[in-house]
């Protein structure tokens, strides 16, 4: 533990090995050319509608994470090395990865490497400035997938939940990125039903104005979706992914703009996984390393294998080694339940 953030939750360090199998921070290869790399899990912002219930106003986490970027920069070019090269390296994190303070380094690193072909990370640009949009420019950052929800400042700060925020200062900010560097913009709304259904519509079409989208799409609208740790907005529910995809068709035949695209506009492609050693049903030794992001959940180490695995059932002990049954094994983000102790 390096401190303590949001007034009581640790901030734990990770340095070295494992960072494969724990869907907080590491590497998450889904089975395409482009691997999520999560160096942090800090967000500045308590979005009304956020599917990892981030921030500090958050009511489900229980501790915060930073990793050593020589360590997830390893760990990245372990498995684009495995697949070959032609990798993307999407720094998407479940918090913001510009609080991560080692992000001009880690880009930097990844943009030297001849098995990463582009780097781009997500934000919702509240802490982005001229400074550090140059830094990153210069470290080699290819895209930023921006994600504002409205144009109107006072609706910003309700959605964003934070009443610093400030969308005409990312607004600014998204324009010189597209005018003044190499940095690619790709900007990609949260449609929360019947709260900024025109709004996202708005957005879009300034991302089309302003000239997103130098190499990739210039804008997607995301649907709201409703997970178990995450926050949700009173009275709406997700719409049904049939009505989504006919409202979004609607939206681009009214509009002429396109919001929705194939993987090959993505410079995507499906490849090879990196091997996973468990699956469902298997029973491994796990030794219990530290609380999980969220309350209820540990992180564990397979101890042959040297995967993360996230652990529930009651309480752990941290240093002690279980028998923890795998209950899920989807893209390797191992789950599992203990079965005893050893």
């Amino acid at each position: 533990m390096i401190g303590i953030v949001w007034g009581n939750r640790p901030l734990y360090f990770v340095n070295g090995a494992p960072l494969y199998g724990y869907i907080g921070f590491g590497v998450i290869d889904r089975g395409t050319n482009v691997l999520q790399v999560r160096p942090t899990t800090l967000c500045p912002l308590n979005c009304i509608f956020c599917s990892v219930d981030a921030g500090p106003h958050s009511r489900n986490r229980q501790a915060e994470f930073m990793v050593d970027p020589d360590s997830i920069y390893e760990a990245t070019l372990e498995i684009a090395r495995f697949k070959g090269g032609g990798v993307e390296a999407l720094i998407d994190t479940v918090g913001d990865p510009l609080t991560y303070p080692y992000i001009t380094y880690l880009v930097k690193k990844l943009k030297r490497n001849p098995y990463i072909s582009s780097i781009a990370l997500e934000t919702h640009g509240a802490l982005l400035s001229h400074r550090l949009i140059d830094e990153l420019d210069e470290a080699g950052l290819d895209r930023i997938n921006l994600s504002i929800d409205t144009l109107d400042n006072n609706k910003a700060k309700i959605l964003q939940g934070t009443k610093w925020f400030n969308i005409d200062k990312v607004k600014k900010l998204a324009e010189y990125i597209v005018k003044e560097t190499n940095i690619d913009l790709h900007v990609t709304p949260v449609w929360i039903p019947g709260i900024n259904d025109d709004d996202v519509i708005e957005v879009v079409k300034w991302a089309y104005r302003i000239g997103a989208g130098k190499k990739w799409p210039p804008a997607t609208i995301q649907r709201y979706n409703i997970h178990k740790y995450g926050r949700k907005v009173a009275g709406v529910k997700p719409l049904k992914w049939s009505v989504f995809w006919r409202k979004i068709r609607e939206i681009e035949k009214t509009t002429g703009l396109r919001v929705s695209w194939e993987m090959h506009e993505w410079k995507m492609e499906k490849r090879k996984r990196y091997p996973c050693p468990y699956r469902k049903n298997n029973v491994a030794a796990v030794k219990i390393i530290s609380p999980g992001l969220f309350r209820g959940e540990y992180i564990g180490v397979v101890a042959k294998k040297e995967w993360l695995i996230t652990v529930y059932g009651g309480r752990k002990e941290i240093g002690h080694t279980y028998y923890v049954k795998i209950i899920n094994d989807k893209d390797c983000l191992l789950i599992g339940k203990i079965m005893g102790e050893i």
